[in-house]
Formats: C-alpha cells, sequence, structure tokens
C-alpha cells in the first residue's frame, strides 16, 4: 500500500501553487480499481470521485477527460462541445503510453504542461470538492473544484449525458 506521505508530481504542482489539499491512500496500489470502487474504499460518494480518461482526436492534443467515477464519456456530446468531429477513447496501451502513468493513477494534476488538452464534465459544478488521481494507483488528492479547474485549466464542458 502507498503511504500517504509519499509525495507524486501531483502533489508537487498543488504544493508549488499553494493549493490546499488532502492525500487519501486506498487499497492496493498494484491492484486496479474502477472509479466506482475507489469511491466505495474511501467511503465517498460516486458523484465526487472524477475518473481521468485519456481521449483522441484525429488532430491535435490528447484530452484529458475529468468524469464522475459512475459516469461513461459520451463521444458525440463531448465532440460537439469542443467542436471535433470525431473521437476515441485511448487503449489502455495507448494511454500508459501517452501519459507515462499507469492505467488508474492517470491525473490531470501529474501531467500539467505535457501536451495534454484537460476538460472537467459540467457535472462537477454540482461538487465543491472532489477527489481525483494523485498521478499514482492507490492514491487520491481531495481539492476544491474551482482549484482543479485553476491549476490544470480544465474547460467545462458537457461530456457525458443526464
Amino acid at each position: 500500500m502507498t503511504k500517504p506521505l509519499d509525495k507524486t508530481n501531483a502533489m508537487r504542482a498543488l504544493e508549488q501553487r499553494k493549493v490546499a489539499y488532502e492525500p487519501l491512500a486506498y487499497g492496493d496500489a498494484e491492484t486496479f480499481h474502477t472509479a466506482t470502487e475507489v469511491a466505495e474504499m474511501l467511503g465517498q460518494p460516486v458523484e465526487a470521485v472524477y475518473k481521468t480518461l485519456v481521449v483522441l482526436r484525429d488532430k491535435g492534443k490528447p484530452l484529458l477527460v475529468m468524469i464522475a467515477a459512475d459516469r461513461e464519456v459520451d463521444l458525440r456530446l463531448l465532440a460537439k462541445a469542443i467542436g471535433e468531429k470525431r473521437l476515441r477513447v485511448a487503449t489502455l496501451k495507448e494511454a500508459e503510453s501517452l501519459t507515462g502513468l499507469q492505467v488508474g493513477g492517470i491525473s490531470a494534476l501529474a501531467l500539467l504542461n505535457k501536451g495534454f488538452e484537460p476538460l472537467l464534465d459540467a457535472s462537477a459544478r454540482d461538487q465543491p470538492t472532489l477527489y481525483v488521481s494523485a498521478g499514482r494507483r492507490g492514491m487520491q488528492i481531495k481539492l476544491a473544484t474551482g482549484d482543479l479547474i485553476k491549476v490544470t485549466g480544465a474547460k467545462l464542458v458537457t461530456a457525458t449525458a443526464e
């Protein structure tokens, strides 16, 4: 199990910007857990725990799309929201290769200035705080939704259906 004191790049990025956050360890860091399982392990509502998906477009930067644990990305809605014709979710292998992070530990906070466009599902507006990956399996970060948007530069978009 990863110790909460083990700093990740995501934590360092928040500290450099003097953003308050709370690190949380859960489960076995070597085991992949779905975002819904992570919410359960943390004892938090699924609508406050966000997963990060790597979404690819035909041309341009790959997208890091953050959506609630219990939701699925709607590629048609997302494409319309950002003015793209076609999008696809990266395979596990593509996501890990592009980000350098393991699936289950992909974090927009850990990938600042690394050539990704961060997007946050508009449903996040309803949550004062969010739980997102700390950039390593087995670790989450709790922070204010506004701080996540400010630090990552994420655009609020409709990425999921109601």
